[in-house]
């Protein structure tokens, strides 16, 4: 029986289809048009960071942020295995290897106390991956950092509109990356952002990001032609991206506000659960200034994980696992390297189940969803 209530369901909230319309009547539908300029202006007016590129995909701003960090072969890049794979792919791109660091167990974020002792002379980037939208300690990872002269590039993928201590996800390291895939909050089906808030790499992150030219100069009249300068990539978005884009941003406060509503509800409605030890819950009390991108239950063993979700499907509702620990993975065994144990890491990832939430998500479908998770537990 395919689900009634599905995992996710991308959504227009705006003037979507209108902008993408104005895009193609202007004529423009290559990449850095008039929509792209806007969002990218938004990003860096909300977000207060010195500047923002669209990329093509959250994917394509790590990797440009790989070659901005200087990765040669043999780096060790300090990140968490709980993260998808781009994440680890980026670096190991530039012959970077991953050196895979535990999670902690109350917001599944890279265990800030135990960077430290992974460090090496081969060292030179740590890259804090913000789960949840909740934020890391990005105050200790930060001091960490500046001590052991080591670049930050944030994986702010989920992350878009949190804070940590009033500052906005994505703008604390040298480098963030976003993403609007459509499973996001704010959504353009695929795409991404790179915020490079350490203004030196800025005319670098612009060459890159137009496959190595000098192009972005030439449109501001800073030389009389453009030429190939440096390595890069095509990884600019179509201006129908863009435009879709701008419009989920007029409305992200809308959004996010409904996302957050549907987080807070199916904590109240499972809380009485949480409470009898049978799941565990986010711990939203301490962590208000995340963006609800995820709510998940944690089961007590992978057997009842299995258990409920072929209970969830046969009652119609789409739960799904999240990652498999890239340090277990044929790949991250090749190219990376686990520092200490990971135990943390492979109990979550046998046990968490993410619950449907999307931005249409009603009060009766989270009902139903939390009414089938007690009816196993009862």
């Amino acid at each position: 029986m395919s689900p009634n209530i599905p995992f996710n369901k991308p959504f227009i909230v705006g003037r979507e289809l209108y902008y993408i319309s104005q895009a193609v009547i202007e004529g423009h539908l290559s990449g850095d048009g008039k929509f792209s300029k806007l969002c990218q202006n938004w990003l860096e007016t909300r977000l207060n960071t010195p500047k923002a590129l669209l990329t093509h995909s959250c994917t394509a701003a790590l990797e440009i942020a790989a070659i901005l960090c200087d990765i040669k072969p043999g780096d060790e890049i300090i990140m968490p295995s709980f993260t998808f794979v781009s994440t680890a792919n980026a670096f190991v791109l530039r012959g970077g290897v991953p050196v895979f660091v535990d999670i902690r167990s109350d917001t599944l974020n890279l265990d800030e106390n135990l960077v430290s002792r992974a460090i090496t002379s081969r060292t030179k980037v740590i890259v804090p991956v913000h789960y949840a939208g909740v934020p890391c300690d990005m105050g200790k990872l930060s001091k960490i950092a500046s001590e052991n002269g080591l670049l930050i590039v944030e994986d702010a993928a989920q992350g878009l509109l949190s804070q940590y201590k009033g500052k906005s996800l994505g703008t604390i390291g040298h480098l963030g990356c976003l993403s609007f895939h459509e499973t996001k909050n704010i959504i353009s089906g695929e795409g991404g952002a790179i915020l490079i808030n350490d203004e030196k790499l800025i005319e670098r992150a612009e060459i890159i990001r137009e496959k190595g030219t000098n192009r972005e100069k030439f449109f501001r009249g800073d030389v009389d032609k453009y030429t190939w300068v440096d390595i890069g990539s095509s990884y600019l978005p179509s201006e129908l991206i863009g435009a879709f884009l701008f419009a989920q941003l007029e409305n992200s406060e809308k959004i996010t506000l409904a996302r957050t509503r549907s987080f807070q509800l199916y904590h109240e409605l499972l809380k009485p659960l949480a409470s009898t030890g049978k799941i565990r819950i986010p711990p939203i009390d301490d962590f208000p200034t995340s963006n609800g991108h995820i709510f998940y239950i944690i089961t007590s063993s992978l057997d009842e994980r299995t258990r409920l979700l072929d209970h969830l499907r046969k009652s119609g509702i789409n739960g799904v696992f999240h990652y498999v620990p890239l340090h277990s993975s044929p790949a991250g065994q090749k190219f990376g390297r686990p520092n200490g144990s990971l135990r943390v890491t492979e109990e979550i990832s046998e046990r968490l189940i993410r619950l449907p939430l999307f931005y249409e998500i009603t009060s009766e479908m989270i009902e139903s969803v939390v009414k089938e998770i007690e009816s196993f537990y009862n």
